[in-house]
């Protein structure tokens, strides 16, 4: 055979010959300043709400890298968007009716805020991110007018059938333009759970001010950034969050769109978050003492210090271990384990932690559009909450671990045969 590897013409290593260009710098969403500086590296994972039909379990998945970076410029902590919102997002697994006390939580809001507002039938309240209508129809019920904006489809239907009018588009200054044209002006704007999810912030945000009239008010919640850092939350970081939030990062985001924080609460929500009411720069609310108090708690906590953040990944480590020595040792000892809950928290933990059906036989989840699914990347079952009491295993982790009062009490009838919950975060116990 003719030795080719160094005849005229043919390149010895495809390699050499191709260009050798640094990859471009990854830069902040919020800044542009460059991202150096690494939060937690949690390995790769695949989206996590990309559920797997049995089907779908002889093809591949793709798994992307997921790190959290900290800019040294404004603070904001986020991951590389790999995947766009309207692959992400146009159908979504995540209806906000299934949980008992996150509805609770949202009619206490629409009636301190009717209040507080006096709204009436010639108010308007516009929520981005309206999900199934789980909020907007406590308003609509006051007769209060409402519109919500949510790009899932399915989702968005479910809401359209509870009597909530919602268009099916992602929000942002585009939006906000056409609809300030139709002669909308909001007065309240509420987007919970939702200024994680998108990649542009900058946009997204300046299209609120276009839509707010005059003296009226936007609220914002979000998980607080603080308690991530502080219970080593490190299940809440994933793709379709992309990026991590503190008033402190927050704060110029605002102030380019000419908004401003003028008060704020903390609550106990998705294991810690806050609550921001936000007014134009100009409006004549006065800033109330919440928002400096918390911005110092912040800068005392460390978040003003990147050895805060570039800690955490060491943390999160130590917690990974931990939780592997106690399943091991459960499963050591005979004991069967099952999961309760399919939130797109708990894939990035068992994806992160290497946990598969060997040590944990299947997980439950009161919403039907998983049941019957597969968890990405873990492949775990995803079973009606019934098969719980089926199959009497010894322990139940709770995967929706911020949800543990709620959850606890709907399965307590597992003590009737000796079952116990394992809460993995902030460190693996045993209840």
């Amino acid at each position: 055979m003719r030795d080719v590897s160094h005849a005229e013409g043919v390149v010895p290593s495809l390699a050499s010959a191709l260009p050798t260009a640094p990859p471009e710098p990854l830069c902040c969403r919020s800044c542009g300043a460059r991202l150096a500086h690494v939060m937690a590296d949690l390995g790769a994972s695949p989206l996590c709400e990309s559920y797997r039909s049995a089907e779908q379990l002889r093809e591949p998945e793709t798994f992307y890298p997921l790190c959290a970076y900290v800019c040294s410029s404004c603070l904001l902590v986020q991951v590389q968007d790999f995947e766009t919102p309207e692959h992400i997002f146009r159908e979504y697994a995540y209806f906000s009716s299934f949980s008992s006390s996150w509805l609770e939580h949202a009619r206490r809001f629409a009636e301190a805020m009717t209040e507080r507002l006096s709204l009436n039938e010639n108010s308007l309240v516009l929520e981005v991110a309206s999900n199934d209508g789980y909020l907007l129809r406590h308003f609509a019920a006051r007769r209060v007018p409402v519109l919500g904006v949510d790009p899932a489809r399915n989702v968005a239907e479910a809401a359209r059938r509870a009597g909530v009018p919602t268009l099916t588009e992602f929000f942002g200054r585009a939006l906000a333009e056409r609809l300030a044209a139709e002669g909308r002006a909001a007065d309240l704007i509420v987007a919970n759970n939702v200024l994680a999810h998108v990649p542009d912030i900058n946009d997204f945000v300046a299209g609120f001010p276009l839509l707010l009239a005059p003296e009226g008010i936007i609220s914002f919640e979000f998980p607080h950034l603080l308690e991530l850092l502080a219970g080593r939350q490190f299940d809440t970081i994933y793709h379709e969050h992309f990026s991590y939030l503190s008033l402190l990062a927050l704060t110029p985001v605002f102030a380019r769109a000419r908004l401003r924080v003028f008060a704020l609460e903390r609550l106990s929500t998705h294991g810690g978050s806050l609550r921001l009411f936000v007014s134009h720069a100009g409006s004549s609310r006065p800033q109330e003492p919440s928002v400096e108090a918390l911005l110092e708690a912040e800068r005392r906590a460390g978040l003003a210090e990147l050895a805060t953040y570039t800690r955490f990944g060491a943390e999160v480590v130590a917690l990974k271990h931990d939780l592997l020595r106690l399943l091991l040792r459960l499963k050591a000892e005979g004991r069967t384990v099952v999961g309760y809950g399919a939130p797109g928290k708990g894939n990035t933990l068992l994806n992160y932690c290497g946990v598969g059906r060997d040590l944990l036989a299947y997980t439950v989840d009161r919403n039907p559009y998983k049941q019957g699914k597969f968890l990405p990347g873990t492949r775990i079952p995803i079973y009606a909450p019934e098969r719980i009491e089926e199959t009497r295993p010894d322990f139940v982790l709770l995967l929706p671990w911020n949800l543990e009062t709620e959850i606890t009490a709907q399965l307590a009838h597992i003590r009737d045969w000796g079952g116990r919950f394992i809460v993995p975060i902030p460190t693996p116990r045993i209840l």
